[in-house]
C-alpha cells in the first residue's frame, strides 16, 4: 500500500512506535510531519529519514496538551505542505499505582496528553480535512483500550476514551470524507515499556522478568512483544485503505492476548 505523497503528522514521533511509523510512511512514499515536545530529537529524527528519502520529513515542535502550540505546529505543517491528510494521535506516557494511591495531578496529566492530545490535534486538522473532502484519523489506542489491568486506571481510562473519541469523529467526518480509527497495540518493546517493567515489580512485590513472562506476555499465544514494526505495518493499512468503509474501527496485534 502506497501514500503517494500525501502528508502526514504523527505526534511523539522522535522515537519508538511514533518513529516507526514515519518511517514506514516515508518508504510508502509519503511525507511526514515529526510532532514532538523534544524539538532537537524530531529534527534528529527528520534528518535520518530525509537521508533516505529526500524532502519526505520536517520536524515541529509540539506539547500536544497545549492547544496554541497544537495550532501553531499544524499550521506550520500545513504551511509547508499545503494540508495534513493524515493524523496519527501517537503521543502518550504511562504511570502506574494503585487507585488509593495514584496522585490527582498524575490522573490529570496521563489524561492530558492521551485524551486532550487527541481531540486538540483532531480539532486541529479537521478544517482542513473537511475542505479537501477527505483524511484520515488515528489514535493509538491499546490492548487496553479492550481490557484492565492493575495499576493503570488512568492509562485504561484514555485508551477507552480514544474508542469514542474516534467513534464521534466517524460519524461527523464520514459524510465530508474523513475516516477515524484506533490502533490497538499489545506489549511492544519501547523505552515506555522498559520503564514500566521495574516500577511493575516493586508494586507488585515479582521480579522484572516475572513482569514480563506473568504480566506482560503471559496471555499471548507465544511469549513474544509485539513490535515496533509490526505496528507500523498496522499504521499503514488504515493510512493508505482506499475507502471511506474502513471507520470507526479499532485493530488489535498483540500476539493474541486479546482477541476481541
Amino acid at each position: 500500500m502506497q501514500l503517494d505523497n500525501k502528508v502526514s503528522l504523527i505526534t511523539g514521533a522522535a522515537s519508538g512506535i511514533g518513529l516507526a511509523i514515519a518511517r514506514r510512511f516515508a518508504l510508502a512514499g509519503g511525507r511526514v510531519a515529526i510532532a514532538d515536545l523534544r524539538l532537537d530529537a524530531a529534527q534528529a529524527a527528520a534528518d535520518a529519514i530525509n537521508a533516505d528519502h529526500p524532502g519526505k520529513a520536517i520536524a515541529v515542535a509540539m506539547d500536544v496538551s497545549n492547544e496554541d502550540q497544537v495550532n501553531a505546529g499544524v499550521a506550520q505543517v500545513v504551511a509547508a505542505w499545503g494540508t495534513v491528510d493524515v493524523l496519527l494521535s501517537n503521543a502518550g506516557i504511562q504511570i502506574v499505582n494503585p487507585i488509593e494511591s495514584f496522585a490527582f495531578s498524575d490522573w490529570k496529566k496521563l489524561l492530558a496528553i492521551h485524551l486532550d492530545g487527541a481531540f486538540l490535534t483532531s480539532k486541529a486538522v479537521l478544517p482542513h480535512m473537511y475542505a479537501q473532502g477527505s483524511g484520515t484519523i488515528l489514535f493509538m489506542g491499546s490492548v487496553h483500550s479492550k481490557e484492565a489491568s492493575p495499576l493503570k486506571s488512568a492509562y485504561v481510562t484514555a485508551k477507552h476514551g480514544l474508542l469514542g473519541l474516534s467513534r464521534v469523529i466517524a460519524k461527523e467526518g464520514g459524510p465530508k470524507g474523513v475516516r477515524s480509527n484506533v490502533i490497538c497495540p499489545g506489549f511492544v518493546r519501547t523505552p515506555l515499556v522498559d520503564k514500566q517493567i521495574p516500577e511493575q515489580a516493586k508494586e507488585l512485590g515479582i521480579s522484572e522478568d516475572a513482569v514480563i513472562k506473568n504480566v506482560m506476555l503471559g496471555q499471548t499465544v507465544d511469549g513474544e512483544f509485539t513490535t515496533v514494526e509490526d505496528i507500523a505495518e498496522v499504521a499503514l493499512f488504515f493510512a493508505a485503505f482506499p475507502s471511506n468503509a474502513l471507520t470507526g474501527q479499532s485493530l488489535i496485534a498483540s500476539h493474541g492476548w486479546c482477541m476481541s
